[in-house]
């Protein structure tokens, strides 16, 4: 029995509201499988530990605060036009909202295991957990797992809650840091097009396990320098490095060369109390030709010239910028097609899937996912400030590699995710490597002129 197929409990008196799927939420429904489950999952770190009790307290009212992450998929038959939420008002009896594994070595590497191999059950609200995990790496120290489904939620609406439940356990209040002002329009000539019906580069495959499910190592980096004045952004130095990462993966495996197409969420809602909750953020692609990954003269970003990165990244800034400002379907087009209630769900839904794979070899490469720097405190008033934030985006084939970074206390935070059918442990640990030196190569980049927005340098 698949998470969304569990019978539904009984929620609280009344009948609850009901919610249409958006078409974000119903792709993803139509997508899931059971092998790949679509997590998104948040780590932060304290350095206390805080009480269980009022843990479960404040997170159960942050959670009433955010009455759209309280819902729950309501059932229908199977000729229904629409999915829908009900939202409930109130946790669904039952549902342990907060739970407290024991501890022990390993604890923190089994909680990312849950967290990326079982997703909450859309037929129980909320869809969602929390961990209290303790940090055996850090004496009276803690962390804390948050596992959201992410065809009800995103990223950036998991974090929210989180810091709403931080500031109700804390007893204080914050004021997060504005969303980026996206200014002018940008220049759409900027990016250039698909080179015809060229498919997109896939990562090579390595030696994985055959194992289904996602993989997983987080890293603690330095925020990478960029020399004064330089025209191109932190999120910027993050795509090259990626680009430039996977380039020379695919070049240790044989791979021949093809274009490079890095999927980047854009998040523009507000970060207060207010903030939507959902799957909010739109998707762009950001293309490297073949001839941009090999920017210096030997042919790695480690030993390049520092002249043709600086270009390069002044390139992918121009981009950037161009698709950040354009507006446009979270999806594209095709997706509001596809989720128009003009058919039966589930015919819909078969059609979905069938797309999805004959679309495989033009999906994009990979995902990197910018959460930037975290704009809330997150303190837990007696267990502490978080001092490091980690969070990861699926992995799902045929893209199968995710990056995902935030910055919190003047450190990055990286997740490397990947899907299990593409890449094992051993394939992960070098990729991280590459990336560390392809991150550490784009400071040495030569600077251009301050063409960046001020909301658009982080």
């Amino acid at each position: 029995m698949t998470a969304v197929d569990q019978p539904v409990r009984p929620g609280p008196a009344g009948p609850p509201a009901l919610v249409p799927f958006p078409v974000v939420d119903e792709v993803a429904r139509h997508c899931l499988g059971k092998d790949e489950p679509e997590t998104i999952h948040i780590e932060i770190r304290l350095p206390g530990r805080p009480d269980p009790a009022r843990l479960r307290r404040a997170f159960t009212d942050a959670l009433r605060r955010h009455p759209r992450a309280l819902v729950r998929q309501a059932p229908g038959p199977w000729y229904r036009r629409r999915y829908l939420w009900e939202q409930t008002g109130e946790p669904d009896p039952g549902v342990d909202v907060v739970t407290v594994p024991a501890p022990g070595p390993g604890a923190l590497e089994r909680a990312r295991e849950r967290a990326l191999a079982s997703a909450p059950p859309l037929s129980a609200a909320p869809p969602v957990r929390l961990e209290l995990v303790e940090d055996p790496e850090r004496p009276g120290g803690s962390a804390l797992f948050l596992t959201v489904n992410h065809t009800a939620l995103d990223g950036p609406a998991g974090l929210r809650v989180l810091a709403t439940a931080a500031e109700l356990y804390g007893g204080r209040g914050t004021d997060p840091a504005a969303p980026p002002v996206r200014a002018g329009t940008g220049d759409r000539a900027a990016v250039p097009g698909p080179p015809g019906w060229v498919p997109s580069a896939r990562v090579a495959r390595g030696t994985p396990s055959g194992r289904p499910g996602n993989g997983l190592l987080v890293a603690d980096l330095a925020v990478p320098r960029r020399p004064p004045g330089a025209a191109y952004t932190v999120n910027d130095q993050l795509l090259v490095a990626t680009a430039l990462t996977i380039a020379q993966w695919n070049r240790e495996r044989g791979a021949p060369p093809r274009p490079i197409r890095i999927t980047m969420p854009v998040d523009d809602r507000p970060r207060g109390v207010d903030m939507p909750i959902g799957n909010g953020t739109r998707l762009v692609d950001v293309p490297f030709t073949v001839a941009e990954q090999t920017p210096g003269e030997r042919g790695t970003a480690g030993a390049g010239d520092p002249d043709a990165l600086g270009e390069l990244l002044r390139r992918t800034a121009g981009r950037t910028r161009a698709l950040k400002a354009a507006p446009g379907p979270q999806l594209g087009r095709g997706a509001a097609l596809l989720t128009a209630p003009v058919a039966p769900v589930a015919w819909r839904a078969a059609v979905t899937r069938g797309l999805r794979r004959a679309a495989g070899p033009w999906t994009s490469t990979a995902l990197l996912s910018n959460i930037g720097r975290i704009p809330y405190a997150l303190d837990f008033g007696d267990a502490g400030r978080a001092d490091a934030v980690w969070i990861s985006a699926p992995a799902r084939m045929p893209r199968g590699l995710s990056v995902t970074t935030a910055s919190t206390a003047g450190r990055l935070h990286l997740a490397l995710r990947w899907s299990t059918a593409l890449l094992a442990r051993e394939d992960g640990a070098r990729l991280l490597e590459l990336f560390e030196r392809c991150l550490d190569a784009t400071e040495t980049a030569t600077a251009g002129s301050d063409g960046a927005p001020e909301g658009d340098r982080g």
